[in-house]
């Protein structure tokens, strides 16, 4: 975990467009154009105002370039070393500028047509966050999951059932979008710069009373990934525990004006 204060103040900024999607990035530098090609293409047709963030973790290859050959809705903010997924994309997203924020992996994992859908629901008003489900009614899987990654999931989303949300239970599917209230709030909060940073979103969430939805997806795309099983699962275990502790022992209470407890209880009372 870094050593980040409980709470990074910035400056507020009025969402000046649609929809802010980072992409973590991790020495993507082969991978990376097809994917800024497909979002290109998709939000494109989709027809919104859209910027396309690529969160570089430090990478040592030719990734912090990529996204510029895809015009100026398409940049890249890199962090100076490598730090973990998790401080990637709480550094974009506390730089987004959107009046939804989002994030979904390098490899695209899942049909688009789910960001579309828990985009729509934020816009609405119908919630504050929506968390793409794999263990959803609904979703659908169109390529083979390794037997040890669906066993490892497994022994994770009971622990996080336990310890993080009963509800919950998929945290790390890699589609999570947020209000810009909701983005700020949570991600000036989190210190976890780890794989488990999504499990702190989640308890984060519920901890500060923002209204959410679950949306199903459709699983197209597991290629390679620097999440590894052996080197991964322990320490994300070790982080979870973590993320009840600080809860427990009210870490995450730091409140900023505007995010205090009438507002979540206001927050509450709406969802």
């Amino acid at each position: 975990m870094s050593q980040l204060p409980q709470i990074l103040k910035l400056p507020r900024r009025p969402p000046d467009h649609d929809l802010t999607l980072v992409i973590p990035a991790y020495n993507e530098e082969s991978r990376l154009p097809r994917t800024l090609r497909q979002l290109r293409e998709y939000l494109d047709q989709w027809g919104i105002n859209y910027r396309v963030v690529v969160a570089d973790d430090g990478s040592h290859d030719g990734t912090p370039a990529v996204a510029v050959d895809f015009g100026p809705r398409f940049s890249t903010l890199s962090l100076s070393q490598n730090r973990g997924k998790g401080a990637a994309v709480r550094a974009a997203m506390l730089s987004a500028s959107g009046r939804v924020a989002a994030f979904t992996d390098a490899d695209l994992p899942y049909a688009l047509k789910s960001l579309r859908a828990g985009y729509e629901l934020i816009e609405r008003g119908q919630c504050q966050v929506a968390f793409g489900a794999r263990d959803l009614e609904g979703s659908r899987q169109f390529v083979h999951r390794r037997i040890l990654r669906r066993a490892a999931s497994a022994v994770f989303s009971q622990i996080v059932r336990f310890l993080i949300s009963r509800d919950v239970t998929d945290t790390q599917a890699g589609l999570k979008l947020f209000s810009a209230e909701a983005s700020q709030a949570i991600f000036s909060r989190t210190v976890i710069d780890g794989f488990a940073f999504d499990a702190e979103v989640v308890f984060l969430t519920h901890h500060l009373g923002f209204s959410y939805r679950r949306i199903p997806v459709a699983l197209i795309n597991e290629e390679s990934s620097s999440l590894s099983v052996w080197r991964h699962t322990l320490p994300m275990l070790r982080e979870v525990f973590q993320i009840r502790l600080r809860g427990l022992r009210g870490a995450y209470a730091a409140i900023e004006p505007g995010f205090g407890a009438a507002a979540a209880d206001e927050r509450k009372a709406a969802a």
